[in-house]
């Protein structure tokens, strides 16, 4: 079998490594201006931590807003732990960056997908394959507010 370069989960990588380093510098420094996030990840992957309340409120996917009220964030190179309030309840939760689908920062109309290919599409060749994860930067118009 020849051997390739395989761009998608290197562009995957690259881009969850960009959002660490961006939540690691707001860990340590704040959130600099008008900076904010909107963060939605998958409530089922494996290593999301979050109070059952929560996940049966958002059981396939949450998004998460970083911006006025936030406590505790640190980051690890797996993922976050961050504190956020919901309706005057501070409730901790651990984010996994695997679990990230979308990262925007409408503030400055930055935006990153993570989707995966889902297995069946692919040739039967290739069932022991595992779904390879695709990324792109998202427009942000479905953010905007009108």
């Amino acid at each position: 079998m020849a051997r390739s370069i395989d761009y998608g989960n290197l562009m995957h990588r690259a881009m969850r490594g960009l959002i660490e380093q961006v939540l690691q510098d707001v860990a340590a420094n704040g959130l600099p201006g008008s900076h904010h996030f909107f963060i939605t990840f998958d409530t089922n992957h494996p290593d999301v931590a979050l109070a059952d309340w929560l996940h049966d409120r958002y059981p396939g996917d949450m998004t998460v807003v970083i911006q006025n009220w936030y406590d505790n964030l640190a980051v690890d190179p797996e993922g976050f732990a961050i504190t956020l309030n919901f309706g005057d309840s501070p409730e901790p939760m651990y984010i996994p960056f695997d679990a990230i689908r979308t990262f925007v920062d409408p503030s400055v109309e930055f935006g990153l997908r993570f989707e995966t290919v889902d297995p069946d599409d692919e040739d039967e060749d290739d069932e022991d394959t595992p779904p390879q994860p695709e990324g792109e930067v998202v427009r942000l118009d479905s953010f905007r507010k009108t």
